[in-house]
C-alpha cells in the first residue's frame, strides 16, 4: 500500500478573485432578470390614452363661469389653461391662478392627478381646479 500524499496550494489571491467574478454574475443574472421580466410580473404602471385635442371644463364661482382648457396629445397632458379668465373674477379670486400654475407643474412632472400637494391657503380653490382637471381629461380618455 503507497499512501502518497497529496498537497493542493491554493493562492489567496486567486480565492478572492473567483469570488469577486462570481458575485458579479450573480448580480448580473439577478439584474437581467429584473429588467426583462414581463409587465404583468411588475408593479402595473397606469398609461392613461389620450384622443389628441383641446378639451375644456367649466365651473361657477358665484356669478362668473371660470373655464379650464386641456390640451393633450395620445399620451400626455401638454398644457392646462384657463380659457378666457376675466380680470374681475381674477381679481375675486387672486390665489386661482397661482394654484393652476402650481398644481399644472406637478401634473406635466407626474402626467397624473394622484398625490397633487398644496398650501392650505390655495385648498379650496385647488380642489376646485382638480375637479375641472380631472373632468377634461375624462373627456379625452380613451375607452378601452
Amino acid at each position: 500500500m503507497s499512501n502518497k500524499t497529496k498537497i493542493v496550494v491554493f493562492h489567496l489571491k486567486e480565492l478572492i478573485y473567483t469570488a469577486v467574478f462570481a458575485g458579479l454574475g450573480v448580480l448580473l443574472v439577478i439584474l437581467l432578470c429584473w429588467m426583462f421580466q414581463s409587465k404583468d410580473d411588475a408593479t402595473e404602471v397606469q398609461e392613461t390614452m389620450y384622443v389628441p385635442g383641446v378639451y375644456t371644463s367649466g365651473f361657477q364661482m358665484n356669478d362668473s363661469a371660470i373655464e379650464v382648457e386641456v390640451i393633450v396629445d395620445a399620451d400626455h397632458i401638454n398644457d392646462i389653461s384657463f380659457v378666457n379668465l376675466e380680470e374681475s373674477v381674477a381679481a375675486m379670486y387672486p390665489l386661482m391662478e397661482p394654484a393652476l400654475e402650481s398644481i399644472s407643474a406637478q401634473i406635466y412632472e407626474t402626467q397624473s392627478l394622484d398625490n397633487i400637494t398644496y398650501e392650505a391657503n390655495n385648498q379650496y380653490t385647488t380642489e376646485v381646479l382638480l375637479m375641472a382637471i380631472e373632468d377634461a381629461l375624462n373627456q379625452a380618455k380613451v375607452e378601452k
